[in-house]
């Protein structure tokens, strides 16, 4: 279908991301993944989990038509019609049992994350997990690759770039940082607990 988007960075990632999720996430329950783009990692992850409710979301209608014809193909009965969920405005659902987002904290200004944080600390019960992933830097520092990509990223948004781990930690209020896990790519899995 044209409506298909493929983001060549899920073939590589979604494999060892599914690695980490396999640790972490709750046996049974909804996991809300926040800005799931073309759709592939939700169909994955929910092949990879079916006895998890996975409910994809995006505040753009070009990816939720393409999550849509991913999860029409697929056919997996564990994957919900994708959500319009943009972090800063009013979230459509009141709960979750896991919230997963992807590479999105650096490719969106710093409101969004704070508003990631806040809204999931809503939806969590206690113990629930907030698993982010993408490029970070730890204490300003940062592998060259991810130097570059951080000035592209603000030339394009001066509001966007790859976020200290500092700094998040500070902003997640009401989580704990319990893992961080090194990834391909010069990417970090990071598991955030609420408190």
């Amino acid at each position: 279908a044209r409506m298909k988007k493929l983001a060549p960075a899920t073939e590589r990632n979604r494999e060892p991301i599914r690695e980490v999720l396999a640790r972490v996430l709750p046996p049974a329950g909804t996991v809300l993944e926040i800005a799931s783009g073309s759709g592939e990692h939700a169909v994955w992850f929910a092949t990879a989990f079916p006895a998890l409710h996975w409910q994809p979301s995006d505040p753009d209608p070009h990816a939720r038509a393409s999550i849509a014809a991913w999860r029409a193909e697929s056919g997996l009965p564990n994957l919900a019609e994708p959500l319009v969920l943009d972090v800063c405005a009013p979230w459509p659902l009141d709960r979750a049992d896991a919230i997963l987002c992807i590479n999105m904290i650096h490719i969106s200004p710093w409101e969004a994350t704070l508003a990631l944080f806040a809204g999931a600390a809503t939806l969590l019960a206690p113990g629930g997990l907030l698993y982010t992933y993408g490029p970070y830097k730890f204490d300003g520092v940062t592998p060259p690759s991810n130097e570059a990509f951080d000035q592209s990223l603000r030339s394009r948004d001066p509001r966007w770039g790859v976020r200290d781990v500092k700094d998040l930690g500070a902003a997640a209020e009401g989580f704990a940082l319990t893992e961080i896990v090194a990834m391909p790519a010069n990417n970090h899995s990071l598991v955030w607990r609420r408190r």
